[in-house]
C-alpha cells in the first residue's frame, strides 16, 4: 500500500475537524455516547475523503529513453583496457 500524500492528510484532517463541528452543532448532543457516535462518523468520513483523493501519476519511461546513448556502444573487454594502459606507459617511459 502506498504512503499517503500531504494532500490526503490535509483533506482527511480538515474533513474530520469540520464534519465533527458541524454534526455536534446540528445535533446539539451533550451525552457521551452521542459525541462518540459523531466522532466515529467523522473519522470514517475523513478516511473516505482521504482515500478518494487522486494519487499523483508517475511518468512512464520509454524503453528508448531508459537505454540512453551508451546502449549503442560496443563493450570493451577489461583485459584490453588494462593491457592497453600498461603498454602505453611502457612506450612513454
Amino acid at each position: 500500500m502506498p504512503r499517503p500524500t500531504a494532500a490526503q492528510f490535509a483533506y482527511g484532517s480538515c474533513t474530520v475537524i469540520f464534519s465533527t463541528l458541524a454534526m455536534l452543532l446540528l445535533s446539539q448532543t451533550s451525552s457521551g455516547p452521542g459525541v462518540a457516535v459523531i466522532a466515529v462518523a467523522a473519522l470514517a468520513l475523513g478516511l473516505l475523503v482521504a482515500m478518494t483523493v487522486p494519487q499523483p501519476r508517475t511518468r512512464a519511461v520509454s524503453p528508448v529513453a531508459a537505454r540512453g546513448p551508451a546502449a549503442d556502444r560496443t563493450p570493451v573487454p577489461a583485459a584490453r583496457i588494462s593491457a592497453g594502459a600498461g603498454e602505453s606507459r611502457g612506450r612513454a617511459a
